[in-house]
């Protein structure tokens, strides 16, 4: 402690050791569902591409939830990869799913770095992000059956 008050990290520890791995499930569960709400809110307000970033963060946490439930440990790696979090969460996925993941994948990545947004702008229009959030239904559909 610092001055009487408990430091980030002693919060961060004591917190990490009283949540079970149903808290942390619960958590990304939750998360996940705020993500949905918030791609849902872009995607009705005609933001495509931002939509679509929230999309991602919609499945990302779906995928540590799952990450969470067949890992030994309660905290999944901080990374982004869809694929790679599904790998190490012992999830197989077919062609088709990978294949979506990748490039949903991307608007995590290129959505955030100015140089690609006018790109991803221009190529992310009503009707691709609409099939889009029809797919991360579908996938986030089958990960909730996993969990």
């Amino acid at each position: 402690m610092v001055g009487g008050t408990p430091t980030r990290d002693r919060i961060h520890l004591y917190l990490c050791i009283s949540m079970t791995k149903s808290d942390y499930i619960e958590y990304w569960m939750n998360t996940a569902q705020d993500s949905s709400d918030t791609m849902e809110y872009l995607h009705n307000g005609k933001r495509y591409m931002e939509a679509l970033f929230f999309g991602h963060l919609f499945i990302e946490k779906l995928c540590k939830a799952l990450w969470v439930k067949n890992n030994v440990i309660n905290q999944p790696p901080k990374i982004h990869n869809l694929v790679k979090l599904l790998h190490e969460a012992n999830i197989e996925v077919d062609e088709e799913q990978l294949v979506f993941l990748d490039i949903l994948t991307q608007y995590q990545l290129e959505g955030r770095y100015p140089d690609y947004l006018r790109r991803l702008y221009h190529q992310t229009t009503e009707r691709k992000a609409g099939e889009f959030i029809d797919q991360i239904k579908t996938i986030a559909q089958w990960l909730k059956d996993q969990i």
